[in-house]
């Protein structure tokens, strides 16, 4: 999908100002609100935005603690292993991956002997041979796309 100059100054407000209305965003950006709404369409039809909702913060939610827990896999039993990981909460994310390890997750935990006992939970699981564990120590570089999006409009010629 073809990321235009205008879908990249739609994205940008989207990151900007997350909490604006479709009719404001449309008269910041100079279109009519039915323009802006057939791009917005189409950006979630082609999964550009993927989501709306809040961000939240693991740390507030009392689970300050990050960790990238590396699992490796019996061969034959992703797919069973990743359906296991689904069902623990503390585990934010998973990604299948190349190099060491099988699956790469984001587990957050209150804090160090609740992480320990999560990192148990995961040896448990059936088709899991070992877990290496890295704990995040602060935060360098937050979660952000809009330096992306300001690349990809560069390219198509946005301002």
């Amino acid at each position: 999908m073809a990321v235009d100059a205008l879908d990249t100054r739609i994205l940008r407000l989207l990151i900007e100002r997350p909490r604006t209305s479709v009719r404001e965003y449309a008269r910041l950006l100079g279109i009519a609100r039915g323009t802006l709404q057939a791009r917005l369409d189409r950006l979630e039809r082609d999964g550009v935005i993927t989501g709306t909702g809040p961000h939240l913060s693991p740390a507030a939610l009392g689970h300050p603690v990050l960790a990238f827990v590396h699992v490796e896999v019996t061969q034959g039993h992703l797919d069973e292993v990743g359906d296991a990981l689904a069902a623990v909460p503390e585990i934010v994310e998973a990604f299948s991956i190349t190099g060491g390890g099988d699956l790469l997750t984001r587990v957050v935990a209150r804090d160090a002997g609740h992480l320990e006992d999560v990192i148990q939970r995961l040896i448990q699981l059936p088709g899991v041979v070992r877990t290496r564990t890295e704990v995040a120590l602060r935060e360098r570089v937050p979660h952000r796309l809009l330096p992306l999006v300001e690349s990809v409009g560069r390219a198509a010629g946005a301002p």
